[in-house]
C-alpha cells in the first residue's frame, strides 16, 4: 500500500467522523465519531512515519519514531476523553434520562 493510498483512506476516514460528529444528535455517537477522527489521525502519523522516516533514518534514529510516538499520545489522550466524555454522559443521562445533545443546555441550571 502506497503512502497516497493510506492518506486518502485517513482523509476518509476524518470526514466520516466528522460528518458524524457533526450531524448526530446522540453523545455515544459524536464520540464514537471523534474517536474516528482520532484514529484517522494516528493512521496518517504512522503512514508519514512509515514512508518519511526512512530517508530520516540516515540523520538520526530519534526521527524515525516520531509517527509511532504521536500515535500512542494520541490514543492515550483519547483514553481520557472517553473516560471524561462517560462522565458527562452518565450525569446529562442522570438529570434528563436522555443522551440528546439537545437536552445538554438544560444542564446549566
Amino acid at each position: 500500500m502506497t503512502l497516497q493510498a493510506m492518506l486518502i483512506v485517513a482523509a476518509i476516514l476524518f470526514c466520516i467522523g466528522l460528518y458524524g460528529a457533526l450531524a448526530r444528535r446522540n453523545v455515544i455517537a459524536v464520540f464514537m465519531s471523534i474517536e474516528i477522527m482520532f484514529n484517522s489521525v494516528n493512521l496518517t502519523l504512522v503512514a508519514l512515519g512509515r514512508y518519511v522516516a526512512p530517508h530520516a533514518l540516515a540523520a538520526d534514529i530519534e526521527s524515525a519514531l516520531t509517527g509511532q510516538v504521536f500515535a500512542v499520545f494520541i490514543i492515550a489522550v483519547a483514553a481520557a476523553e472517553v473516560a471524561l466524555g462517560l462522565g458527562i454522559v452518565f450525569a446529562l443521562y442522570r438529570n434528563t434520562e436522555s443522551v440528546d445533545l439537545t437536552e445538554a443546555a438544560q444542564m446549566r441550571r
